[in-house]
């Protein structure tokens, strides 16, 4: 049992993270830069959650502990992590003021669209992750894979706090696109498996040595959010050449 114990812990470690971002960003009042430091620190907490994430499936690989348990503990704990915190976050931070004041409708209370917008990202994570549950290729992903998508929301704060505040329509089309592509039908891969295949221990200090250099250059905040764009990227990039070769199929055939 002690075997199954450890991938699951950090399966509970990635929920445990996950509720706290939820309760961090509740206790901010608004989106002032005297409760910004709420949203950092519940940014923070999906990104050591989603660290948490990742080790849970190598450890119980590891100790040879997979499970139908583990797998469903894994699930509701992103489904926390990467759908509801992240949809929480937002709305604390862009849509909380997002209302149509009832003296315009003549209702007796206020209609809270931001409420609306906000629960598609928990909808969308909780659609994902049924479909990944119910059927999956070992060798991809079908659609942006949850985590990547809540590290997505979870940079948000910290890019404000570094550079300058996202205005509110940009920061609504990145939320609402990054929802969208974890339903879509975008193949993203697996580097988790290429890595298990390919792996030397001179590749894995190569690869540590580069990452180091990295951080020290360009600190540890753009090195993992530059990874997070440029795996989107991959997906996007990599559909439309596929389509542009099945549109050059069609083409060339005279279908």
């Amino acid at each position: 049992m002690w075997r199954a114990f450890i991938p699951n812990a950090f399966s509970m470690g990635n929920l445990t993270f996950g509720f706290f971002a939820i309760v961090i960003a509740s206790r901010a009042t608004g989106s002032n830069s005297e409760n910004f430091y709420y949203f950092i620190a519940a940014g923070l907490c999906i990104m050591v959650a989603a660290v948490f994430d990742g080790l849970d499936g190598p450890l119980a690989r590891l100790f040879k502990s997979q499970s139908q348990l583990g797998e469903q503990l894994d699930s509701l704990a992103d489904l926390t992590t990467f759908g509801l915190a992240p949809g929480f976050l937002m709305y604390k931070i862009y849509l909380y003021e997002m209302v149509i004041q009832k003296s315009t409708l003549g209702t007796p209370w206020d209609i809270p669209v931001g409420m609306a917008v906000a629960v598609i990202f928990p909808l969308c994570a909780a659609f994902r992750l049924a479909r990944f549950n119910v059927a999956h290729d070992p060798g991809s992903f079908v659609g942006l894979p949850s985590p990547v998508a809540g590290l997505l929301i979870a940079f948000l704060p910290l890019y404000n706090n570094n550079t300058q505040y996202i205005s509110r329509p940009v920061a609504i089309v990145i939320f609402i696109t990054v929802a969208f592509l974890m339903i879509s039908n975008i193949r993203y891969a697996k580097p988790q498996a290429k890595i298990r295949r390919q792996f030397t221990i001179l590749r894995a200090i190569g690869f540590l040595l580069i990452v180091g250099l990295l951080i020290y250059r360009f600190n540890l905040y753009f090195v993992v959010f530059g990874v997070v764009i440029l795996y989107v990227a991959s997906g996007l990039f990599a559909m439309m050449i596929h389509l542009t070769q099945k549109l050059r199929y069609k083409i060339t055939s005279g279908e």
